[in-house]
Parts: C-alpha cells; sequence; structure tokens
C-alpha cells in the first residue's frame, strides 16, 4: 500500500510539472497554440487513443481521491497518540489532553487562565500553552512548575516514554481585584457599627 501512494504521488508530481511547464512555456511564447493544436490532432491519429486517454482520465480521478484519503488519514492521525496494549491499540484524542491541562491548571493558584495546544509526532509530544498570571507571582518560578506539573501528570497518566517538551507564554498579568462587599453586607456592618439611640422601658412589677 505504501510502494503504491509512492507512484501515485510520483505520477501526479510528473503531471503538474508538465502542466506548469506547459504554462511557463505559454507565457514566454515558447509554445503557442497552434503547436498544442497540431500536437492534438497527430495524437488523436493513434489507434485505441481515446481508450488510453480516458484510462489516464480515470486513473487521475482514482489518484486524487488516495491522494485525499491518505493525507485525511495522516491528519487524523496527528490528533491522537496511539499506544498498544496486550488486548490491542488504544487511542488518545489530543483534544481530551488539552482538556486534562486546563482542567489541572484549575488547582494552580498562580494561574488565572491557561490555553493548551498539544502536537504529537516522531520527536515526541509538545505543550505549547499561553497562560495568564496573576501579577504578584515570581514568573519563573510559577512557569518552571508549571512545565513540571504538566509534564509529570501526563506522563503519569499516559504512562509513555517518549520525551515531553512544554513550552509557555505569557499572554497575560492580571493584577488581583480586592474583594468588595456586597450593598447588604455593607448595611448589615453599619447596623452593627451603629450605636443603640432610643430610651427603654422597664416593666412594672
Amino acid at each position: 500500500m505504501r510502494v503504491l501512494g509512492v507512484i501515485i504521488v510520483f505520477i501526479c508530481t510528473l503531471i503538474f510539472a508538465i502542466i506548469g511547464a506547459a504554462l511557463v512555456a505559454f507565457s514566454f511564447n515558447l509554445l503557442t497554440v497552434q503547436n498544442l493544436t497540431e500536437f492534438l490532432a497527430e495524437t488523436l491519429q493513434f489507434e485505441n487513443i481515446h481508450l488510453i486517454i480516458g484510462g489516464m482520465g480515470l486513473f487521475l480521478i482514482v489518484a486524487s481521491i488516495s491522494i485525499a484519503q491518505i493525507t485525511l488519514g495522516k491528519m487524523s492521525r496527528e490528533k491522537t497518540i496511539a499506544f498498544n496494549n496486550p488486548d490491542g491499540q488504544v487511542t488518545v484524542s489530543l483534544s481530551a489532553i488539552e482538556d486534562f491541562i486546563k482542567r489541572l491548571s484549575l488547582s494552580m493558584g498562580e494561574i488565572k487562565e491557561l490555553r493548551s495546544n498539544v502536537v504529537a509526532g516522531k520527536k515526541g509530544i509538545e505543550v505549547n500553552c499561553r497562560v495568564s498570571l496573576w501579577a504578584d507571582v515570581n514568573i519563573p518560578e510559577t512557569t518552571e512548575n508549571t512545565q513540571a506539573i504538566i509534564k509529570n501528570r501526563i506522563q503519569e497518566m499516559l504512562g509513555i516514554e517518549e520525551p515531553i517538551v512544554v513550552r509557555i507564554h505569557v499572554i497575560k498579568i492580571v493584577h488581583k481585584e480586592k474583594k468588595r462587599l456586597k450593598k447588604k453586607e455593607k448595611e448589615e456592618l453599619e447596623d452593627k457599627a451603629t450605636p443603640f439611640r432610643g430610651s427603654i422601658e422597664y416593666g412594672k412589677d
């Protein structure tokens, strides 16, 4: 199957190269419409040429469909991580890992928001994080801890030995807003703080 794919790609590349060369020749007047017409007229005189042309057209249709399937299949494989268990193959969606990292960041008090993009390749897993940090944190220390936590948790979760690279891009540094008391809470505090005013009536025996 792999050899057939290579052959199809080679033939399609050759055809596109010929078409491209013909267009370049047209642009520099090295090839004219008359030359092309004469060539086609002579070619159509050969026996069974219509069957040959039809076969080439059918081949190009099948080749284009095959290339599309190969490309889409490759894109689909790149969006998952696969490993083999004794009972069969297991695939993990990269979006599931991204969601896991987002939930993991919620337990990190230094991070206001984190968004990740996970890419799986032959060299391992690459995690690109865009984070918003609180202004009172130490950025080098916080980012180093975040990288270590994400890397270790992914390795523990997937049980893989492939290298994991975690890159962090700090996109925003946010100041913490002081919690404001609600209007009702303010009123309650004011009522408690207001001294009692009025007369006290004692019951008569």
